[in-house]
């Protein structure tokens, strides 16, 4: 729905996808505006690569994928033609994190946020529900660099914002005030941190709620200001702890005088068993209850 809105309001839009059309719900889309849209088959390599032509020829250009194989199958040609020669391209990276879990690691997405956010001219957006992602979305296609949007969860997603609000690219959004500890979450994360705020709610700890859907670039100047008498601050992420919204983070605290504590809350640096995305999500600790005893254990 939201790429057939966008095609009655931009008039160069461009479609690529690797034979994902119907996962990534465009076969209206392809149906309605066949001359702007083009499937390149399983490679995903060409996909970059006729994306960025097409970018240089001055089309408003979309690519969508799986996330593992628009970043990491793709990471010379996002390097090259997207980073290196500033062809402008919108990445929407499908099913990342560990929804994907049942077919194992190769489908699982742990890495990409490290790997977009380390070449120069890449924006990384990490949208914590599916209003956040047709915001995102829109926001992406009036950008004047590359975009990679992460979706995370499932399509049964949790609803995080229920009221309109404004979405700016590298503005993060205060979901929840609080004065004990601060939870900066990103994409699925963002509702297990308010629900797990809740529990701490009832221990008698006030937390505060962050969701930083823009990871990169990342607001140095929101974070000093959020981190201001606060004794510890939470990165809590569906993806590695090396190079992800924890790493973005730890680089902004560096900075400041009187840091606060920071502990990483995401996945272990290590590849686990497959298996059902409640069962990962469980595995590494990551669903509202065990968020929640981390921060108990922490503080």
């Amino acid at each position: 729905l939201v790429a057939l809105e966008l095609a009655k309001s931009i008039n160069d839009l461009m479609i690529l996808t690797s034979d994902v059309s119907t996962s990534a719900g465009l076969d209206r889309f392809k149906a309605k505006f066949p001359d702007k849209y083009l499937d390149v088959g399983i490679a995903e390599q060409n996909l970059i690569g006729i994306a960025a032509g097409l970018s240089s020829e001055g089309m408003n250009v979309f690519t969508t994928t799986f996330s593992p194989f628009q970043t990491m199958r793709c990471c010379e040609q996002i390097k090259v033609n997207l980073g290196y020669m500033k062809q402008k391209v919108v990445l929407v990276g499908l099913a990342s994190g560990l929804v994907l879990g049942t077919l194992g690691y190769t489908h699982c997405s742990i890495e990409d946020i490290s790997i977009t956010r380390s070449i120069p001219n890449i924006t990384v957006l990490s949208p914590a529900d599916c209003g956040e992602t047709v915001k995102a979305i829109y926001a992406a296609a009036g950008h004047d660099s590359s975009v990679y949007l992460r979706l995370t969860g499932g399509s049964n997603n949790k609803i995080v914002y229920n009221d309109d609000y404004n979405f700016k690219i590298g503005k993060p959004v205060l979901l929840k005030d609080g004065e004990d500890i601060i939870l900066f979450a990103t994409g699925t994360m963002v509702f297990n941190c308010l629900e797990a705020a809740k529990i701490l709610e009832n221990k008698n700890i006030n937390v505060k709620v962050i969701n930083i859907h823009t990871i990169k670039p990342f607001e140095d100047e929101s974070f000093k200001n959020y981190c201001k008498n606060s004794k510890y601050i939470f990165s809590v992420e569906e993806h590695s702890i090396i190079g992800g919204l924890g790493s973005a983070i730890a680089e902004s605290n560096s900075k400041l005088q009187d840091s606060p504590k920071h502990i990483f809350i995401g996945l272990p640096d290590q590849y686990g068993p497959g298996g059902t995305y409640d069962f990962l999500l469980k595995k590494y600790s990551l669903t509202p209850e065990q968020i929640a005893d981390r921060v108990l254990s922490e503080i």
